[in-house]
């Protein structure tokens, strides 16, 4: 078990036991616990009642969050000629294939998401051992692999402007940012049932029984406070409408 300091004992100890807070006292409270001397990252952890085992039940998704992370995102598109100008005329930071496929072969990773036009696919593949374990493999279902060049704008705006991805783990947990501990109230609150909206909307068809079983919000060194479920999922899906 890992070995917690007296900071985050005494941050434990507000959090009620058994209690479980509506979205607006969570995040009072989790921006409150936060201890650390940085602008630390605000995460939801939600445990989904699947099986993960079973790959018609694996949840992964994008959500677009209204103010961003709070972090500058690096983007690289595995793209050449035409395409590769479209997407550095649109701002990613690295566009090419070989050069970078080869890079990343010798353990480079200087970027936060990847797009990958789809005739380049057979050259990217390759790196799926690298790129995989670490969320960043381009995927169709995630929109990172694009067949027309100009998609690639609004992808790269929106990798740039606040778009996560995420999937379950193993244990069947989703883990995402829903922003920084200096954000407002409103823009976590905003940020957060972006993901909540995402996360239902990504709710396997061979799904049984409770789908989303709980909520924690928590900033990256603070002990996590419980949210209540079925009015988080009720906000969230008002919010979206």
């Amino acid at each position: 078990m890992p070995q917690h300091g007296k900071k985050y004992a005494d941050a434990l100890k507000k959090i009620e036991p058994e209690r479980l807070y509506t979205p607006d006292e969570a995040i009072t409270l989790v921006k409150e616990l936060a201890f650390a001397g940085f602008d630390e990252t605000v995460e939801i952890h939600a445990r989904l009642g699947i099986d993960p085992r079973q790959a018609d039940q694996i949840v992964r998704t994008t959500a677009l969050l209204p103010h961003g992370t709070g972090k500058v995102v690096r983007v690289l598109v595995f793209a050449t000629g035409e395409a590769e100008r479209a997407a550095l005329d649109a701002g990613a930071d690295y566009a090419g294939v070989d050069e970078y496929v080869q890079q990343i072969q010798g353990g480079w990773l200087e970027f936060d998401a990847a797009v990958a036009m789809a005739d380049q696919m057979g050259k990217v593949g390759g790196l799926g051992r690298i790129l995989g374990r670490r969320g960043l493999m381009p995927n169709p279902r995630s929109g990172t692999v694009i067949r027309n060049p100009e998609d690639l704008p609004n992808v790269i705006r929106e990798l740039k402007g606040g778009r996560v991805e995420f999937r379950n783990d193993r244990t069947g947990i989703v883990h995402t940012t829903v922003g920084r501990k200096s954000f407002t109230d409103e823009q976590l609150r905003d940020n957060l049932y972006a993901v909540i909206d995402s996360i239902q909307r990504a709710k396997p068809a061979s799904t049984k029984g409770v789908y989303c079983r709980t909520l924690t919000l928590a900033t990256s060194m603070s002990p996590g406070v419980p949210l209540d479920v079925a009015l988080t999922l009720a906000n969230a899906t008002t919010s979206a409408a």
